[in-house]
């Protein structure tokens, strides 16, 4: 069977336009609830390609919902449904839209900043680590090498940015921000949930480098995960069997695309290029073997 078109921007007709991201468009469900769709669009140096990425929305939905019921015990979600027969009828009306990369939500008081884990130095960290020896104000052993595998994770937050580019800051920079409780508790929370998803990931092939996680806090005052949860899109995914100290990795994320992109000579001004046909599709193919072998099926 063909695969559906790419889905590259969606609009619906029985639905309020809450905000639309780099990849995801938001509605509003009511007053409590959020209606999030995963597009195929793809981000990179902070612009949106014109070329989408087959599938790969379904990818995020897939696996944040897989992450999001596996984790649960560590810290609750915002996650209500990924199935569009439990949604209100203003949701169900659009099914041929939101078909598999959807996920109904709670609405939550989001906190301003990303909780960065990082498990090995690649990527901004091992620029900053380059210029500095630090990453986000942790001072790190002398002579480490790239894709290095880090004593224990560290904790490396950033500004959030719906559009630019996020900043790396460190833990006080964070606490004048949202406040050294509030600071000190989503620092332990998202150690434990990285550890916790490395070590599954690790088991099924895929070393988990590095990712992000945010948080909100419902409307009975309790911080809960939102947002998408250990995909490609928010983690740095490599292949075990071909991890190297020393070098870049292979990935299942979307640093392919970085790499090409990085091949053209683009200043990483918009408007950002054109992706060929077979970048678009081997960067596909990544995602989804991802989601086989993190979850043991196909998509």
């Amino acid at each position: 069977m063909p695969c559906a078109a790419p889905v590259v921007e969606t609009t619906l007709a029985n639905l309020k336009l809450a905000r639309r991201g780099k990849v995801r468009d938001v509605y509003a469900v009511g007053e409590e609830l959020l209606l999030i769709v995963a597009t195929d669009r793809i981000s990179a140096f902070d612009s949106v390609l014109p070329t989408p990425i087959p599938r790969k929305g379904e990818v995020l939905t897939a696996l944040s919902r897989f992450w999001f019921e596996k984790l649960a015990q560590v810290i609750p979600n915002h996650l209500v449904s990924v199935k569009l027969d439990e949604m209100p009828e203003s949701v169900r009306a659009e099914q041929a839209a939101l078909q598999g990369r959807s996920m109904l939500v709670k609405r939550t008081k989001v906190f301003p900043v990303e909780c960065v884990v990082r498990g090995y130095l690649a990527g901004s960290g091992w620029k900053d680590y380059l210029r500095t020896s630090e990453v986000c104000g942790h001072r790190l052993p002398a002579n480490l090498r790239e894709s290095e595998e880090l004593s224990d994770p560290i904790f490396t937050p950033a500004t959030k940015a719906e559009t630019g580019h996020d900043e790396n800051i460190s833990e006080k920079q964070m606490a004048d921000l949202i406040g050294l409780e509030d600071t000190a508790f989503l620092r332990d929370i998202s150690l434990s949930l990285y550890r916790q998803a490395r070590e599954y990931a690790l088991d099924r092939g895929i070393i988990i480098a590095d990712t992000k996680f945010e948080f909100g806090r419902d409307r009975d005052g309790r911080v809960i995960l939102i947002d998408e949860l250990l995909t490609p899109d928010s983690s740095r995914f490599w292949p075990a069997a071909g991890y190297e100290v020393g070098r870049s990795q292979a990935s299942f994320d979307k640093q392919y695309v970085r790499d090409y992109l990085e091949s053209l000579g683009w200043n990483k001004q918009p408007p950002a290029p054109s992706l060929p046909v077979e970048v678009a599709d081997a960067t596909s193919d990544r995602y989804r073997e991802a989601y086989h072998l993190l979850v043991g099926e196909e998509l």
